[in-house]
């Protein structure tokens, strides 16, 4: 049960993010006495693999700028570090009702704009833009990704998109690297906690390599509408779990 969520979470996360959905879950049922802290740091390693090859995946399909994906994945790991740090203060009930809301804007922001994310509509492209739509990403969503994590991939693909101008595959293959960075800072903070079961985490990141290689796949082999209905389907699942998470 394990392998297979892993292998379903790393699919997820390579085509628009939020597979944290789908494994954390599960390794908290099949460990009942796990802490919700071990279960993100373990989440975090297998995250790291399969993000990181979908990434590699990725690159050769999309044009992106080493120089400054590098600065921009330094900066990623050092905000999410400080938003993992944040959240062992702050309770995370906290930050549910305005994600709640982000997601809901997103999903119908994205359902009402069919070409949003294709090649023939978007924002014109500029250094301004590219570096506006990486500072949001690296600086906001990575710390957001440090405190609590759920579509971190998602928002950044929407603001990459969005505000750079980026088709669905360029802003993924970005993501991708970005996540990359905060699941390193993120994990590190958990690992000096002892939050991270490092055994299980490198089983489930073969698990998640493999489906996020997969999903990298299907995102090139089906475009940038393949890309947008997962995204939906992401956001409505993930809107349903924070609702009944508030709820309950």
């Amino acid at each position: 049960m394990l392998l297979s969520a892993a292998a379903a979470a790393g699919w997820v996360d390579a085509v628009v993010g939020g597979g944290g959905l789908v494994l954390i879950p599960v390794l908290m049922l099949v460990f009942p006495g796990m802490t919700p802290a071990t279960a993100l740091g373990t989440n975090k390693l297998a995250a790291l693999a399969g993000t990181s090859s979908a990434a590699v995946r990725l690159f050769p399909r999309t044009p992106l700028n080493w120089r400054a994906l590098l600065g921009a994945f330094v900066l990623a790991a050092a905000c999410s570090s400080a938003g993992a740090y944040t959240a062992s203060r702050l309770p995370v009930s906290v930050f549910k009702p305005v994600v709640l809301v982000l997601l809901v804007a997103v999903g119908v922001f994205v359902a009402t704009r069919p070409q949003f994310g294709t090649a023939t509509e978007g924002t014109a492209r500029t250094r301004a833009t590219t570096v506006t739509a990486l500072a949001v990403a690296a600086i906001l969503i990575a710390f957001y990704d440090g405190i609590m994590g759920p579509g971190t991939g998602t928002f950044m693909i929407i603001t990459l998109t969005a505000i750079a101008g980026m088709t669905f595959l360029e802003s993924s293959a970005t993501a991708k690297v970005l996540n990359s960075g905060t699941n390193v800072g993120a994990l590190i903070v958990f690992a000096s906690q002892g939050h991270v079961l490092w055994l299980l985490g490198l089983s489930l990141g073969v698990a998640n390599i493999a489906g996020a290689q997969l999903g990298a796949h299907m995102a090139l082999g089906r475009g940038a509408g393949f890309v947008r209905v997962v995204l939906l389907v992401v956001v409505v699942v993930m809107v349903g779990k924070l609702g009944y998470d508030m709820i309950g």
